[in-house]
């Protein structure tokens, strides 16, 4: 596979941004595809075995558009789907995120530690066993609330809405009253409305810190692609397309809005 082939990234709408972000500050060289799976959002609620049907979808188009690797950009769909995606394609580059509880415990000095995620995060096994194992091996408390509602208001752009304070508070005050101290970002449109999380605990009298894991998944994409000699050695920027099976415009906005970047979307009705 040619260096210059793109990585994809794909996510049920604007959240995976917050991934792609850091992906294009540490391999700045790379050619990146970004899909915003947006006629199909949000995922959180859905069924299981229709978010591994989209994520399959996708993975197969960032494929057949000649991606060298792909980031599942998207903690519900990473946990339903990213076994089934790496038994798809055993010699490709999978990437997942997940909530990233492990290095919350090791941060919290409260040893209770809140995450928020949406309700199919919270539900699914691969949460759970992560979740018990932690709690088995250290003194450390998980407290979750799941979020319905939080993707959609941040994906409509109300980022710093009183309606989207209103829901933040009540997802995030049980978890503060709790003794939360650290608090697990476990969706990746929940970075987005970070400066308003710190504004809620902090007139709450309760800071915290927040656990975003997009920096992680980067470099874990980086060695993936130096272990299998595919990144791009070239000196100038990569380019960055975008498809999206809801309003292209709506993703061009959301890039120059929560990115400052330009990007010209193609509107897809699917991506199968």
């Amino acid at each position: 596979m040619p260096l210059d082939a793109p990585i994809g990234i794909f996510d049920s709408g604007i959240g995976g941004l917050s991934v792609l972000r850091h992906v294009h500050a540490l391999l700045p060289q790379e050619n990146l595809l970004y899909f915003a799976d947006a006629g199909f959002a949000p995922y959180g609620g859905k069924p299981e075995a229709e978010i591994l049907e989209r994520s399959a979808a996708i993975a197969g188009f960032l494929r057949q558009s000649g991606a060298k690797a792909v980031v599942v950009a998207c903690n519900t769909a990473t946990a339903a789907a990213i076994a089934h995606l790496r038994a798809l394609h055993p010699d490709w580059a999978v990437v997942g995120v997940e909530p990233g509880l492990k290095p919350a415990a090791a941060a919290s000095r409260s040893t209770v530690v809140g995450v928020l995620a949406t309700e199919r995060t919270v539900a699914s096994e691969k949460f759970r066993l992560l979740r018990q194992r932690l709690e088995a091996e250290s003194a450390v408390r998980f407290v979750c609330s799941p979020c319905p509602g939080l993707a959609d208001a941040i994906e409509a752009g109300q980022l710093r809405s009183p309606d989207t304070a209103a829901l933040l508070t009540r997802f995030l005050m049980p978890l503060l009253e709790a003794g939360a101290d650290t608090i697990v970002l476990g969706c990746t449109h929940y970075p987005f409305v970070a400066e308003l999380i710190h504004a809620i605990a902090n007139r709450a009298g309760r800071p915290v810190q927040l656990i975003d894991t997009g920096e992680a998944v980067a470099r874990q994409l980086a060695r993936l692609l130096s272990a299998h000699d595919c990144l791009h050695a070239a000196q100038g920027p990569g380019s960055i397309n975008a498809f999206t099976t809801g309003s292209a415009g709506s993703l061009d906005a959301a890039f120059h809005r929560l990115l400052g970047m330009r990007v010209q979307s193609m509107a897809l009705k699917t991506a199968s």
